[in-house]
C-alpha cells in the first residue's frame, strides 16, 4: 500500500517565529486518521526564524530525531550537552526517563528542519543526545543516519527503537530500490524535488506512507532530496 498525503493538506501552525507543518496529529492539530505510522508518531516540518527557537521544555520516553534541511539548529539540554547541527546532518535525543532541552536558530537565515518522534522499544532508557556530520560526497542513494535495527552496523547514530532514518539524493530519472524487513513500514518525504514510489507520484514535502510492501522503487522526476523512516508496524 502506497498512500500520499499532499503537503497542502498537512496540519499547520504559524506564529511570529515558527511556521510548522504537521504530518501527524500534534499540538492543536488533531486528525484521528493521522495518528502516525507504526511507532512513528510525529513528523514536523518546521521553519524557524533567525534568532528564535524553542525555550527549555521536557520530554520523556521518546526517540527524537532532527534532520536539518537548511541553516543550522543549536541544541542545549539538562545533561550539559551543547551542539550545532547543520543542513544535511542529524541529531538524536533519547528522552528516556526524562530530559529538558532547548533548540535555537542562532543563524542569520531561517532554519528548516524535520523533527521526527519514534516510540522507543523499551521504556526507562538512560537519556542522552548525539549528533553526527555525514560526508557530502554526492553519492546517489539512501544512507542510514540513525539506526536502531538489529542489523545496524554501527555507522549511524543509535536509536532505542527498531527503526532507522535514511537520507540521500537522486538526480532526475534515477531510481533506487529499498527493501523492508518483515513487520516494518515506512514514511518517505521528498524534501526537494518529486518522485514516484512504486509508480505512485509524490511532490515536494508530500508524505508517503508505505505499508505491506516488501520493497519500493523510488524514481526521481527532478533532482530530489529524500528522507525515509522505517519503523516497526
Amino acid at each position: 500500500m502506497i498512500q500520499v498525503q499532499p503537503f497542502a493538506s498537512l496540519g499547520h501552525f504559524q506564529n511570529d517565529w515558527l511556521n510548522a507543518r504537521h504530518h501527524f496529529s500534534f499540538g492543536q492539530y488533531r486528525d484521528r486518521a493521522r495518528m502516525g505510522v507504526g511507532n512513528l508518531v510525529v513528523w514536523n516540518d518546521d521553519e524557524i526564524a533567525p534568532g528564535r527557537g524553542f525555550d527549555p521544555h521536557p520530554h520523556k520516553e521518546m526517540e527524537i530525531i532532527t534532520y536539518v534541511r537548511q541553516g543550522a539548529i543549536t541544541h542545549k539540554d539538562s545533561l550539559g550537552n551543547v551542539g550545532r547541527t547543520e543542513a544535511g546532518d542529524v541529531q538524536v535525543m533519547h528522552a528516556g526517563t526524562g530530559i529538558t532541552h532547548a533548540e535555537y536558530n542562532v543563524e542569520a537565515e531561517p532554519t528548516r528542519l524535520f523533527q521526527i518522534w519514534i516510540h522507543p522499544d523499551t521504556p526507562g532508557a538512560k537519556p542522552g543526545w548525539g549528533a553526527r556530520q555525514f560526508p557530502k560526497t554526492g553519492a546517489v542513494g539512501l544512507t542510514a543516519l540513525a539506526d536502531g535495527r538489529p542489523e545496524a552496523d554501527g555507522s549511524a547514530l543509535p536509536l532505542n527503537a527498531n527503526a532507522a532514518l535514511f537520507a540521500g539524493t537522486l538526480q532526475a530519472g534515477q531510481s533506487i530500490i529499498h527493501r523492508f524487513g518483515p513487520g516494518r513500514v515506512g514514511y518517505l518525504v521528498a524534501a526537494t524535488g518529486s518522485v514516484t514510489v512504486n509508480g505512485v507520484a509524490a511532490g515536494t514535502r508530500d508524505g508517503v506512507t508505505i505499508a505491506e510492501e516488501a520493497e519500493i522503487t523510488v524514481t526521481a522526476g527532478a533532482e530530489s532530496e529524500l528522507v525515509l523512516v522505517e519503523v516497526a508496524a
